[in-house]
């Protein structure tokens, strides 16, 4: 049976041969943070059950080590509540709401980040704690602050961390207001999405200071984008090459809705395949022009839904080709997307990284290709 560092070493060995680890630094760090301290346990998804439900897994348990480190997200809480030792049946179901990212995402962040020794550095989302300690262990404790949003994963993430032999700065609070002592820090690293640069972020971080956090949205269509802060509440960046997601945070997830109950409404053709919207950045480019609907459905057969206004458009094929969009309320939501998804293509669909962001007192845009481009802007 293989160790723990026999399997950090091996992990660290993959990330560095498939180009993820490029820095001596960082694969120090993974070789000398264990992760089981983070995971002692976790959740997997049953396979082919649906609702998705959720197994427990407990140190001791046949493949627990293995699993931890594996090049996986594992799931720690559901519903906000449910931690995998509370759990006494095989297996339950539930909302995840909050993990351990797989380690290749967490270290290729900080990597991006360009954070260095004696950099000053802010996390958001402290989470079981192990990206924390990855940047503890580069950066030093007395560099790193960490802010946690629920108190009972914060508490967790204390202990692993001290046990680990760690001490940065930890916080419970709402980490979108920044450091509730203020000071400014060199880099800001999220490990959460948002639907928006919190304004005390770029008050938080010097001028020159880079802000690596992902954009998401209520249809859980996400972009990791790179900010260099210009000035006291001023940014500018570009989004980033691949695909990274992660967790709304809290106070930006949509509110609760009722049943939604799909109702007559205009009817015509739609000028785009709505299966664009299931493409990794036009899914997001839709969302960016309908920022507040949720997204459901598939393929031909989308449904958008406005949580502020209530506003419905949903797509299916029409028996005499193409495919028909019906639309209600105030808000033509297809309309704003289907624009939207035609300029990206008139760009010839490129990646998320073909894009930037503008941070200013006026407010905040994503645009494509420069500046002066095609741009939406985001709800603030």
């Amino acid at each position: 049976m293989s160790t723990s560092a026999q399997l950090r070493n091996a992990l660290a060995d993959r990330l560095a041969e498939d180009g993820t680890l490029t820095e001596t630094e960082w694969r120090s760090a993974a070789t000398a943070v264990p992760r089981e301290l983070f995971t002692a346990s976790y959740f997997l998804p049953v396979a082919g059950s649906f609702p998705t439900s959720y197994r427990p897994v407990r140190e001791g348990d046949p493949g627990w080590l293995e699993g931890v480190y594996s090049d996986e997200t594992l799931i720690t809480q559901l519903d906000g509540r449910v931690r995998p030792d509370d759990v006494t049946e095989d297996a339950v179901t539930g909302s995840p709401s909050s993990s351990s990212t797989l380690p290749s995402l967490v270290l290729r962040m900080w990597q991006q980040l360009g954070a260095e020794a004696g950099h000053r550095v802010l996390e958001i989302g402290t989470g079981t704690g192990y990206s924390t300690a990855l940047g503890a262990h580069r950066l030093g404790d007395a560099n790193l602050t960490s802010i946690e949003y629920d108190p009972v994963v914060g508490g967790a993430a204390a202990t692993a961390l001290k046990a680990a032999g760690f001490a940065p700065r930890l916080i419970i609070g709402d980490g979108l207001r920044g450091d509730p002592q203020g000071g400014q820090y060199d880099r800001l690293i999220a490990t959460c999405s948002v639907r928006y640069v919190p304004l005390s972020w770029l008050h938080q971080v010097k001028p020159g200071g880079k802000i690596l956090a992902t954009l998401s949205g209520w249809s859980y269509a996400n972009a990791l984008a790179l900010l260099v802060v210009t000035g006291p509440g001023e940014a500018t960046g570009r989004f980033l090459p691949g695909y990274t997601s992660f967790m709304i945070a809290r106070p930006h997830d949509r509110p609760p809705r009722p049943s939604l109950a799909l109702l007559p409404g205009d009817e015509r053709l739609s000028q785009i395949d709505p299966a664009k919207l299931d493409d990794w950045t036009g899914g997001w480019v839709a969302q960016l022009a309908a920022p507040s609907a949720e997204r459901m459905g598939a393929g031909a057969e989308q449904i958008l839904w406005d949580v502020s206004t209530g506003s419905q458009a949903r797509t299916a094929p029409n028996p005499k080709g193409g495919w028909t969009v019906v639309q209600r309320g105030p808000v033509r939501l297809w309309d704003r997307v289907e624009r939207a998804v035609q300029r990206w293509q008139a760009a010839n669909e490129p990646h998320q990284e073909k894009f930037g962001i503008t941070v200013s007192a006026a407010g905040q845009r994503v645009w494509l290709g420069t500046e002066d481009g095609p741009g939406w802007d985001l709800p603030i």
